[in-house]
């Protein structure tokens, strides 16, 4: 029955999440972790980090690492495959009525209509990792993290004022937190 349930899950977030990886950051928030309560919010934030860092899209890493966690690799399979089965079918008919009207102008419109929700979801999904990182609830009240606060800012600033490689800037903003972590851990 778990094999189901986590298929059909992912078979909904694979279908609704137009727009890529990080618009079904949203839609895997609320099915995984609100809804069915699979995994913790901090631990979804540790699964999106992840699943930033390895190859792959991020809705296809979230549900084989949900599938493995829940089900072992049987749970792993079903949820991967209920996350890429829509996205198989729907390019394979998109791709078809995309060659046959390609040169109308509706179909710029339909692609340029778009972009706006795609950027709603992507940051609505920023906004809700950042307040997870920034606030999270301690023994039912909300902290403030000033370590999380100026990782983000100096990690921003890098990222906007010198356009420096955003992988370069998730990987020293992640060993500096677990640099902190461990010293933390030691004292």
């Amino acid at each position: 029955m778990i094999y189901i349930q986590l298929f059909l899950s992912f078979l909904q977030i694979g279908l609704f999440s137009v727009g890529g990886g990080y618009a079904a950051i949203p839609l895997v928030q609320s099915l995984i972790v609100e809804r069915q309560g699979w995994i913790t919010m901090t631990e979804f934030t540790n699964l999106i980090t992840i699943a930033e860092m390895t190859p792959g899209p991020i809705a296809v890493n979230s549900a084989t690492f949900v599938g493995i966690r829940i089900a072992g690799l049987p749970g792993a399979v079903a949820a991967t495959w209920g996350c890429i089965f829509p996205s198989c079918i729907i390019v394979s008919v998109l791709a078809y009525i995309y060659r046959r009207y390609r040169g109308g102008s509706a179909m710029g419109s339909i692609l340029g209509s778009l972009r706006p929700a795609v950027v709603a979801l992507i940051a609505g999904a920023g906004l809700s990792m950042l307040l997870a990182a920034v606030l999270p609830e301690v023994n039912g009240e909300r902290m403030i993290q000033w370590g999380s606060l100026v990782l983000f800012s100096a990690a921003f600033i890098a990222l906007r004022k010198w356009k420096l490689n955003p992988i370069l800037v998730m990987w020293v903003c992640g060993g500096v937190s677990l640099a902190v972590k461990l010293i933390e851990y030691h004292l």
